[in-house]
């Protein structure tokens, strides 16, 4: 199962791959994270860490498109702008 390491490092790659197809934002759900690195859906997910690794790779200027009610969830979805300030 993956951990908050393994959440970072995707989400670094989704971010690198939209900056490289130019793009001035773009929006992560927990599901997709999550789903890029297996284990979701099932029984053992992991929805809880990969919304604290978004939460936490959040910067000024991004925001949270769509929140759960107890914070976390698959729909938790969060709007990166690009590019990331180096």
């Amino acid at each position: 199962m993956p951990d908050a390491e393994d959440f970072r490092q995707a989400l670094a790659g989704f971010l690198a791959e939209a900056e490289r197809d130019g793009r001035t934002q773009v929006e992560v759900s927990a599901a997709q994270l999550h789903r890029a690195l297996g284990g979701y859906p099932g029984r053992d997910h992991r929805i809880p860490i990969c919304c604290s690794v978004m939460r936490a790779g959040m910067r000024e200027g991004d925001s949270i498109v769509v929140s759960a009610a107890a914070g976390v969830g698959a729909g938790f979805t969060v709007r990166f702008m690009l590019p990331r300030a180096k």
